[in-house]
């Protein structure tokens, strides 16, 4: 299927994608935050993958991963037009992932990673989930 617009105002759109602070991470952070968890954003250590939400003291590192660009099983789905752009370049990235979620073990870091759904849907869960993490690594 051919793309109904050009590939300018496709580039275009393309680039208002955020990388960045999207709402479900926003909305993690925020919920993070009012439990009196304090995190940090970046690392100067740079670790594979660039997390999302570090808590660098006991060596987690959080990723909020969008449906659509990390092909979460219930909701991903490869686009009708492009098919043969998407289908690699998702799978490229779900390989990153677990490469990533490896290099970040090997290196003593535990990493959690939730679907944006997840977090639309049970917030206070994968808040839960967190603080259960740093509990334990804290021992």
């Amino acid at each position: 299927m051919v793309d109904r617009i050009s590939p300018e105002a496709r580039s275009c759109l393309m680039k208002r994608i955020r990388l960045r602070n999207t709402g479900p991470e926003l909305a993690l952070r925020r919920k993070l935050w009012s439990l009196g968890l304090r995190y940090r954003l970046t690392s100067k250590t740079l670790l594979p993958g660039k997390p999302d939400i570090l808590f660098a003291s006991v060596k987690i590192a959080i990723f909020v991963d969008g449906c659509f660009w990390h092909g979460c099983p219930i909701h991903g789905h490869i686009p009708k037009s492009r098919r043969e752009y998407w289908k690699p370049k998702i799978s490229r990235t779900k390989h990153r992932d677990t490469a990533t979620n490896a290099k970040l073990a090997s290196m003593g870091w535990e990493v959690l990673r939730f679907w944006e759904h997840q977090i639309r849907d049970d917030l206070a869960q994968c808040a839960r989930l967190v603080t259960q993490a740093i509990k334990t690594r804290k021992g």
